[in-house]
């Protein structure tokens, strides 16, 4: 008799996931943080009716070359990181309609007036792989503000799970007046709520969190308001995080490196055969 091969792991997919901040209260910076977050379509297979922060795979475009002359803050940023911070700001495009961008030459970013006609000709070619984000940038003249994405968290999908992710996460504060709204097609859903709200409503049964949802909600609710979040993940060393499973006593156990900046590092697994937590968005 002859052992079954071991199956290799599946490689993790390029993504990027983009937490979109604003104070709780309009125009007073110092009240708690919300985070735009949206409701996964129970048809899609990845995190069906879960709530997760916008986001999904790199696309080649969002590597071009052409794009670092209009994005902001090029020089203090790598060819490898910012492809991850144009795939976010092409996500929360597609997913929320929300524009991380400028007109070139400004500082401003666009006004909520000004992106309606870019959304109406650009959202939904880029959402059907009919555009990419190039020919936005280039048929409207616009700058990504990618310089104003701060690295928060880096998670791999852990090597027992089919379909995984290489997943950069950013944050970024939303446009005072441009309006967050789910797609309708991957979200059936959107809500701006505070990160230990959403932690308390999946505590109680309200809402449900995948793993890495959950963690990174933990860490945002630390720093209190928005400025307080951008400060702390500003200063705070992005550790990767790649979950594993350690069994003890007849128990499964999920576990994250000590040293990423988190707390409750283990998680115990459920019982059941493969209904294992999984960690994307």
């Amino acid at each position: 008799m002859t052992d079954t091969p071991k199956r290799e792991p599946a490689p993790p997919r390029p993504a990027t996931t983009v937490l979109l901040l604003r104070p709780s209260r309009r125009g007073d910076t110092s009240s708690p943080l919300e985070v735009f977050m949206v409701v996964r379509h129970h048809q899609i297979d990845s995190f069906s009716g879960a709530i997760v922060f916008p986001g999904g795979k790199l696309e080649d475009a969002d590597g071009d070359k052409r794009l670092r002359a209009r994005s902001g803050g090029p020089d203090r940023i790598s060819d490898d990181e910012l492809k991850f911070r144009i795939a976010g700001v092409r996500e929360a495009f597609e997913e929320c309609g929300v524009l991380l961008a400028r007109k070139r030459g400004q500082k401003a970013l666009i006004a909520a007036a000004d992106l309606k006609p870019i959304e109406d000709r650009w959202r939904a070619k880029l959402a059907k792989d009919e555009a990419s984000i190039l020919d936005l940038v280039e048929a409207e003249d616009l700058e990504l503000a990618t310089e104003l994405m701060t690295p928060f968290a880096h998670w791999i999908t852990p090597t027992f799970v089919p379909k995984r992710f290489d997943t950069w996460f950013f944050l970024a504060e939303a446009p005072e007046d441009q309006v967050a709204l789910h797609d309708g097609s991957e979200s059936t859903d959107s809500v701006w709520i505070g990160a230990q709200e959403a932690i308390d409503e999946a505590t109680a049964g309200r809402r449900t969190l995948v793993h890495a949802t959950q963690k990174n909600l933990e860490l945002l609710a630390e720093g209190g308001t928005v400025a307080g979040a951008l400060a702390q993940a500003a200063k705070r060393k992005v550790i990767t995080v790649q979950p594993w499973v350690e069994t003890k006593d007849g128990k499964r156990y999920l576990h994250i490196p000590p040293d990423a900046g988190y707390r409750n590092l283990v998680r115990e697994m459920p019982p059941q055969p493969g209904a294992v937590p999984q960690t994307g968005r």
